[in-house]
């Protein structure tokens, strides 16, 4: 990292200008787990759950707050997004969230992955707090990334970066 992009010549922060960079296609997909428990787990794979279908609500919540990220995180540039999935997968004791964005845009689409994975997860545990308050919502990282100047990413299983 050559310079501090976010800082100007005094030290303030700004936002970066994109203007100049030309608009490609990128795409980025994210995870997270929530860790339930597996009685918890039994019950949203039953359908048994007081505030019904949670797996439906936080996909609908993950698709608007990807859409809302530039609200929600300081000098992130708004984009127009293409697509956002989020998927979730019923595992042991926990829920993986996997999430993916993308545009066509001059700046990245990694932000609005990673926050789909967050609030989807904050549902889920909104959603299933009256059957356990123990949950962990952890291990928010980005899988990978594609398009732009800086290139390829893959996390290996290890979350290692890998280009």
């Amino acid at each position: 990292m050559d310079e501090l992009t976010h800082l100007d010549d005094d030290g303030s922060i700004r936002m970066v200008n994109v203007g100049d960079k030309p608009l490609t296609r990128r795409r980025a997909t994210a995870e997270g787990f929530l860790i339930t428990g597996a009685e918890v787990l039994q019950a949203v794979a039953e359908g048994r759950t007081p505030k019904g279908n949670v797996l439906e609500a936080a996909r609908l919540a993950g698709i608007m707050a990807a859409k809302r990220t530039s609200e929600l995180v300081p000098l992130c540039h708004g984009l127009p997004l293409d697509h956002v999935a989020v998927r979730f997968e019923l595992q042991n004791d926990r829920i993986r969230i996997e999430t993916e964005a993308s545009t066509r845009a001059a700046t990245g689409v990694e932000m609005e992955a990673l926050v789909a994975a967050s609030v989807a997860g904050l549902t889920l545990y909104d959603m299933l707090k009256a059957l356990s308050q123990e949950m962990v919502l952890e291990g928010i990282r980005l899988l990978t990334k594609s398009g732009g100047r800086s290139g390829d990413y893959r996390a290996d299983d290890a979350g290692k970066v890998r280009r």
